[in-house]
C-alpha cells in the first residue's frame, strides 16, 4: 500500500513524457538533460579517481577536495567564505539535498512558502516531512510575484521558502529587489530559505544573486547547486548543500540516512569540474545562449507566444493560439499531440502547480540538445504551421 504522503502525485510527469516519446519515436525536448557529452578533461579526471583506486565509500559529508573546492566556488560566487567541514554537504544530485533540506528542517506542521510554478520534486519532499506548502504563483507574462501575495503567503508558521533561481521552468532570474523584498519577509518572520540554485552559470540577462548574500540572511540560508547543468554531467549525480554549520547540521541528519556517501570517484572529478578555467565557462554560456536564441525564435515563426528565458536552459511558450486551430483544450493535450502527430516531446507544466489553470496555456521545451537534434525537432515542429 502506498504511502498516503507520496499517493497524491502518482508518475511523474517526466516519465510519463519521456516514456510516451521512446514509444512514438520522438525527439525528446521535455526531460532537461543534455543529449551531448560533458567536458573531456572531466570524464578524464574521473578516469584517473577509478585508476587511482578511490572506489570505497566517500567521507559521509564529502571528500576534502571536494568540500574544499564547493567552498571555493560559493566564496567566487556569493561572495561568502564557508568552512568546508562544517558548512558543506555533498549529496547525491541537487534533489537529494532538496530532500535532506526539508526531511532534517521541518516539522509536521511546519509551512513551507513555495512558488509555483515548481520543480516537481519541492511538493513532494514538502509532503514527506509532514510540512504544508503556501503556494504564491508567478504570474505571466513576466512570472514575477504580486507582492500582496507574497506577503500573504507567511505565517506565525512559515518555517521556510523554498526558492529557485534562475528559475525552471519559466527562465526567471529574480532581480536583487525582488530577493530583498522576499529577505526583508524571511527576516520578520524568522523563516529560513532553501535556495536551488542549479543554472546558477546560466544567465542570459540580468544577474544571478545568491539570496544568501543579501544581509542578513547568510545564517538562515541553505544554497544548493550541483554538477549536473553547469557540466552537463547530470547522471553523476554530485550536488551540495552550502550553509551555517546550524544548517548544515540538519541537512546532514537526513543525509546520513538517504544516500550517506555519494559516488567516490567522481568527487574526484567533481572537485576538477569545479576548478575549470574561466574560458570553459565563456563558452559553454555561449554556445547556450545561441541555442537558445535559435529555438526561440523558430517556435515565435510557428506561432507561439514567448518571451527569450532570462536563465536556465528551458523556454516556457505559450501553445493557445495554436491549440485553438487544433481544438486541443489544454496542455496536457497539446503536448501529447506533439509526440503522437510530430514526434517532438514537451512537458505541460500544469504538474508544476497547484492552481492548475495557471499552465494549461503553457508549454515547456528544454533546448539543451546539439544542434542537429534542435533543427530537427524545428522541421518536425513545422507541419504545425500548415
Amino acid at each position: 500500500m502506498l504511502n498516503s504522503k507520496l499517493a497524491p502525485f502518482g508518475t511523474s510527469i517526466f516519465a510519463e513524457m519521456t516514456a510516451l516519446a521512446t514509444r512514438h519515436g520522438a525527439i525528446n525536448l521535455a526531460q532537461g538533460f543534455p543529449d551531448f557529452d560533458g567536458p573531456e578533461h572531466i570524464k578524464q579526471a574521473a578516469k584517473t579517481a577509478i585508476e587511482n583506486g578511490h572506489a570505497q565509500y566517500a567521507r559521509f559529508f564529502g571528500i576534502p577536495e571536494l568540500t574544499s573546492a564547493i567552498s571555493d566556488w560559493f566564496r567566487a560566487g556569493a561572495g561568502i567564505q564557508t568552512d568546508p567541514e562544517t558548512q558543506v554537504t555533498v549529496t547525491a544530485g541537487c534533489t537529494e539535498a532538496i530532500a535532506a533540506s526539508l526531511l532534517g528542517l521541518l516539522n509536521a506542521g511546519d509551512e513551507v512558502v513555495l512558488f509555483e510554478p515548481y520543480y516537481d520534486s519541492y511538493r513532494a519532499c514538502i509532503s514527506m516531512a509532514g510540512a504544508t506548502p503556501r503556494f504564491v504563483t508567478l504570474h505571466a507574462p513576466d512570472f514575477t510575484w504580486d507582492e500582496a501575495e507574497l506577503r500573504r503567503a507567511f505565517t506565525p508558521r512559515t518555517r521556510a521558502v523554498l526558492l529557485n533561481t534562475p528559475h525552471n521552468p519559466t527562465g526567471r532570474v529574480f532581480s536583487r529587489a525582488e530577493l530583498e523584498q522576499l529577505a526583508a519577509l524571511c527576516l520578520k518572520h524568522d523563516a529560513i530559505v532553501i535556495s536551488d540554485e542549479v543554472y546558477e552559470k546560466l544567465v542570459f540577462e540580468g544577474e544571478h544573486v545568491p539570496i544568501a548574500s543579501i544581509p542578513g540572511m547568510a545564517d538562515r540560508t541553505l544554497t544548493l547547486s550541483s554538477l549536473g547543468k553547469t557540466f552537463s554531467l547530470t547522471g553523476w549525480k554530485i550536488g551540495w548543500a552550502v550553509g551555517s554549520p546550524e544548517l548544515t547540521r540538519a541537512v546532514r541528519a537526513a543525509h546520513q540516512f538517504l544516500t550517506f556517501a555519494v559516488n567516490t570517484p567522481m568527487q574526484h572529478a567533481a572537485a576538477a569540474a569545479l576548478r575549470s578555467p574561466p574560458s570553459y565557462f565563456t563558452a559553454f554560456l555561449a554556445d547556450y545562449r545561441r541555442k537558445r536564441d535559435y529555438l526561440c525564435e523558430a517556435l515565435a515563426a510557428l506561432g507561439f507566444a514567448l518571451r527569450k528565458p532570462q536563465g536556465s536552459y528551458f523556454i516556457y511558450a505559450d501553445h493557445s493560439a495554436i491549440s485553438a486551430k487544433l481544438g486541443l483544450p489544454d496542455d496536457v493535450a497539446f503536448c501529447r499531440h506533439l509526440i503522437r502527430t510530430h514526434r517532438v516531446a514537451a512537458i505541460p507544466p500544469t504538474a508544476f502547480y497547484e492552481h492548475r489553470a495557471h499552465g494549461q496555456s503553457l508549454v515547456r521545451f528544454a533546448f539543451c540538445k546539439r544542434d542537429e537534434t534542435l533543427r530537427a525537432a524545428v522541421e518536425r515542429l513545422e507541419e504545425l504551421a500548415v
